[in-house]
């Protein structure tokens, strides 16, 4: 492997909360009668995150909550494409577009408040500081790349990633965008690669370069998306066996199980 590349949202950060609250605040602008059926915000919350790993894209989270919305249940990848593909392409378009300034509007308003919505997960993290130098770290996100640099520095991981390898929306719509600019930019070969997601639908399309694929157990799926994953030939990674898969044996040449914690996976 000569070069690791990351996801941002649900595999170096915790991000669901602010994508949550920056989605609903973007959903009651753009439709101010909606009820968001349910009333009970853990509930939305909860429900809300059993559908992120189904989409791409900030217009992905207003597809979301017009479901739970309308009380339409999506529990697939076909069912999430046939509600998407029915959904007005200019609302799409302005869900997208509002989601960003309200996001921007929020973590300027309020910085303290909204990264607190943010937090690391700090066992990948330290996996990334002891396996510096094995290959170089790049990011491959939708999240606007100001976030994920101000985000980067507020955990201490800045210095990991050069500013060249961490592209965002804007440098390509698609992760086999972003895989395929990172293999020209650096020099290597897709089979010299390894992309880490948390959304199997991307390591699915990345995987067809020959790109080596791995999925996030502590981002945002379940049980469901680490049986896809693993049926489509995929690496499923816990926080306890992400360095064993992704770089082999431990530094001094051991495994050991990690302490646990509240962090999922």
């Amino acid at each position: 492997m000569k070069l690791l590349v990351l996801d941002f949202d649900g595999v170096i950060s915790d991000s669901g909360r602010e994508a949550f609250v920056v989605a609903r605040r973007t959903y009651r602008a753009l439709r101010p009668d909606a009820s968001l059926r349910g009333g009970d915000d853990e509930a939305l919350y909860a429900a809300f995150l059993a559908i992120m790993p189904l989409g791409n894209r900030a217009e992905d989270f207003g597809v979301a909550l017009a479901a739970l919305e309308a009380g339409v249940a999506l529990p697939d990848q076909a069912a999430y494409d046939a509600f998407y593909r029915a959904q007005d392409r200019e609302w799409l378009r302005a869900f997208h577009a509002r989601f960003y300034r309200e996001r921007d509007a929020f973590a300027r308003s309020d910085p303290s408040g909204w990264l607190a919505m943010m937090r690391p997960y700090p066992r990948f993290l330290e996996t990334l500081r002891r396996r510096a130098g094995a290959c170089r770290y790049a990011i491959a996100t939708a999240k606007d790349r100001r976030s994920v640099r101000v985000l980067l520095r507020e955990y201490g991981v800045a210095d990991l990633f050069r500013d060249d390898l961490v592209l965002d929306k804007e440098a390509g719509v698609t992760k086999v965008a972003h895989h395929e600019h990172l293999a020209r930019h650096c020099g290597v070969a897709f089979p010299e690669m390894t992309f880490v997601d948390d959304k199997v639908n991307h390591l699915d399309a990345v995987a067809a370069l020959g790109v080596r694929c791995a999925l996030s157990a502590w981002g945002y799926n379940g049980p469901r998306e680490h049986r896809l994953a693993r049926d489509h030939g995929h690496r499923v990674c816990s926080l306890d066996d992400v360095e064993s898969q992704l770089f082999g044996a431990s530094l001094d040449g051991r495994i050991e199980p990690a302490a646990p914690d509240d962090e999922r996976g």
